[in-house]
């Protein structure tokens, strides 16, 4: 990145970000309250913000039911469908920044659409228990509102095309059954539990539709990973660029998850991931991957599969990041996917001068997120201090953008050393991890074990 990249990135955002974002306030602190006792005026900014956009009459009639008491499932469509739309203006805003500061080229969004599930009962009910939250609002949440969802959440989850509407109608009613009471909360997670609201309002509509797809066969070369961890789940997003014969390079990503407990952390997460050798072996050895067959969707998004995957030669990410992601095309951001904390955008930084907590490109400064770094890697804030290249993720947040590292290059030994977040797919290499990992002995090893015991039984 370049420092008139950088000092374009870090320029004023679009105008109206700001106001955009103090509207879906207004939405949020109505979820809070709960819709029953917001006042008339409330959403009054919502419905003149959308007066010249195709949802104005929807999103005009939903204020005004709001505000008379009369509130149906069409109404709270239309609320959350304006949340996301507001949401969705401020990522184009911020992604078109992106882009134009990076010299970064999109492909169009093809808007194909795939077969919608048909389980109406469960999605009814579904947005039934979301109504009763909006109306309640997160402060009247109590245990037996979110025990209510307990039929609809299972049923749903036995049903393989509302997997992802029962995913989130499940993580949202654990949220909300360990901040039990809600009310005497001084900080409840607004901002999070009106997107994930809003999500599944929207999708509830959508009916669980599949993803279409395309096969793809090519080269593709990694340039780091994410690795996402919780106490019951992990997930590790691979951000590369895939070379297929007769297109040009293009960004695409790829992921893999497991389920966990909250005793498996650091190097021991990647025993979860035994089924996918391919990927490890590549991740861990920085090699190139040659892809046959394997879906690819609109969203940029390779469905994995080790079975259509080959470890090719050794490939450096230092060095594709350097000739190839200049001129990558990136992938178009599905609707439902349109919201700032969805910028990952894989960058080359160099020539840099790094302090704590922030790289210095000239004049221009972009703050470093190193909170992300996973323990599951060697890579640590130390050595991205003290580090000369980085290849990272551009995220916004707070108002502003910020940089996580994947991976860096450093000095050890007078010698120039990378250091990525997944180094240690395969297994820690520092024997000082390897010896206090044997101490400690194997959680993956000893749980499976029990399982297996417990299953005898």
């Amino acid at each position: 990145m370049l420092p008139t990249q950088l000092s374009a990135l870090l320029a004023d955002p679009a105008a109206g970000v700001c106001e955009a974002l103090d509207l879906v306030s207004c939405v949020d602190q109505g979820l809070v309250d709960g819709l029953a006792r917001v006042a008339p005026s409330a959403f009054d900014g919502l419905a003149d913000a959308f007066s010249g956009s195709p949802l104005r009459d929807r999103v005009a009639e939903a204020v005004d039911k709001i505000a008379a008491g009369s509130i149906s499932d069409e109404h709270l469509l239309a609320l959350a469908g304006a949340r996301s739309a507001l949401f969705g203006a401020v990522h184009d805003a911020l992604l078109s920044q992106a882009d134009t500061a990076l010299g970064r080229t999109r492909l169009p969004w093809p808007g194909r659409v795939g077969d919608a599930a048909t389980a109406g009962n469960l999605l009814a009910g579904s947005r039934s228990w979301l109504r009763e939250l909006a109306i309640t609002g997160w402060r009247g949440v109590d245990h037996d509102l979110v025990t209510a969802a307990g039929q609809i959440i299972a049923a749903a989850l036995a049903e393989p095309r509302l997997r992802r509407l029962a995913t989130l109608l499940d993580g949202l009613a654990a949220e909300l059954r360990a901040c039990s009471p809600i009310a005497t909360m001084d900080r409840p997670p607004v901002r999070r539990w009106g997107d994930l609201w809003s999500r599944a309002m929207l999708l509830t509509q959508d009916g669980g539709r599949t993803t279409p797809s395309e096969p793809v066969t090519g080269r593709l070369l990694l340039l780091g990973a994410d690795v996402h961890e919780h106490a019951t789940a992990v997930q590790v997003q691979i951000h590369g660029i895939l070379e297929t014969p007769g297109t040009a390079p293009r960004l695409v990503r790829t992921s893999v998850a497991a389920p966990k407990v909250d005793t498996i952390v650091g190097p021991a997460v990647w025993r979860l991931f035994a089924a996918h050798p391919v990927l490890l072996g590549a991740l861990a050895e920085r090699l190139a991957l040659d892809v046959t067959d394997m879906p690819l969707l609109d969203s940029g998004d390779l469905v994995w599969s080790d079975a259509r995957a080959k470890a090719g030669p050794p490939a450096d990410p230092f060095a594709t990041a350097r000739v190839l992601l200049p001129t990558a095309a990136a992938p178009a951001v599905p609707p439902l996917e349109r919201h700032p904390a969805r910028l990952a955008e894989p960058v080359l930084v160099e020539g840099y001068k790094a302090t704590d907590g922030a790289f210095t490109i000239g004049e221009a400064t972009i703050a470093v997120d190193t909170t992300r770094l996973p323990s599951c890697g060697p890579l640590t804030p130390q050595l991205v201090t003290a580090s000369q290249a980085c290849i990272g993720l551009l995220r916004w947040d707070a108002g502003a953008w910020s940089l996580q590292p994947v991976a860096v290059l450093t000095t050890a030994k007078r010698q120039p050393v990378a250091v990525h977040t997944t180094d240690w797919a395969l297994g820690p290499t520092d024997p000082k991890v390897v010896k206090a990992a044997a101490a400690a002995g194997d959680a993956v090893a000893v749980l499976r074990e029990r399982a297996g015991r417990l299953l005898r039984k």
